[in-house]
């Protein structure tokens, strides 16, 4: 407007207008999501959600399953399905049979053995490194935790005993700062799940574990000893039961 009124010809306000126009950055066009995105995006959610019923013992060792049925249970096509599977086995949380039977893995007693020893060494060493970060907060939240887990066991509702017992290592292991030592950790966790299942449904438990007591108790009181030996206790005393 101001260009009009000193006499500016509309060539020459069209070509002003041009040359701004070429100033401002543009703005980059969306553009839709690929296929390969979205399968990728799809075969993640099977993955992560297919692991964690897994880890918390939703299905039973020995549980059979078929990748046209998870494809199905998670509404996607039968490439995210697979996929999510050939990462479960190499994790070791399905077991694939040369026939290519799918199923959750039915573990012999050294191979619980052995998966209670990696527990043993790994687990009292997060917790040793999570010590110095233990505030208050933290340990509170650890007693709400075990407050849940209560209420689990009094409704014996396995899967959500073995879900908050998790979380109740997962909390305080955070905070160790080791993140491949946990992501070690918990690919235990995912192999032992639907062992962890049976091994709950058999033990009846009706309150928490005296082990989680003590575990809070020596972060409480700052006792590395003591703490190291309430974690070695908890995460390997019900495994043995299984071992004959």
């Amino acid at each position: 407007m101001i260009c009009v009124g000193l006499g500016t010809s509309a060539i020459d306000l069209l070509q002003l207008c041009d040359h701004i126009n070429k100033m401002i950055p543009q703005l980059p066009i969306s553009q839709p999501p690929k296929m390969h995105d979205t399968a990728t995006a799809a075969h993640e959610r099977v993955y992560r959600t297919l692991r964690g019923q897994i880890m918390h013992g939703e299905f039973r060792p020995g549980q059979s399953m078929t990748i046209r049925g998870i494809g199905k249970a998670f509404d996607v096509s039968m490439t995210p399905a697979r996929e999510a599977v050939r990462r479960l086995v190499a994790d070791g949380g399905l077991t694939l049979s040369s026939s290519g039977r799918v199923s959750t893995p039915e573990l012999s007693s050294e191979r619980i053995e052995e998966l209670a020893s990696i527990r043993a060494l790994i687990e009292p060493e997060l917790g040793s490194r999570a010590l110095p970060r233990a505030h208050l907060a933290l340990i509170d939240r650890l007693q709400a935790i075990n407050a849940t887990i209560a209420e689990c066991a009094a409704k014996h509702d396995d899967v959500g005993y073995i879900r908050t017992n998790l979380e109740f290592h997962r909390t305080l292991y955070l905070r160790a700062q080791a993140p491949a030592m946990l992501a070690l950790t918990e690919t235990v966790w995912l192999q032992l799940g639907p062992t962890m299942r049976s091994l709950y449904a058999r033990l009846n438990r009706t309150e928490v574990p005296h082990n989680h007591r003590l575990i809070v108790a020596a972060l409480r009181a700052g006792d590395e000893p003591s703490l190291r030996l309430a974690l070695r206790s908890d995460v390997t005393q019900g495994l043995r039961l299984l071992v004959v």
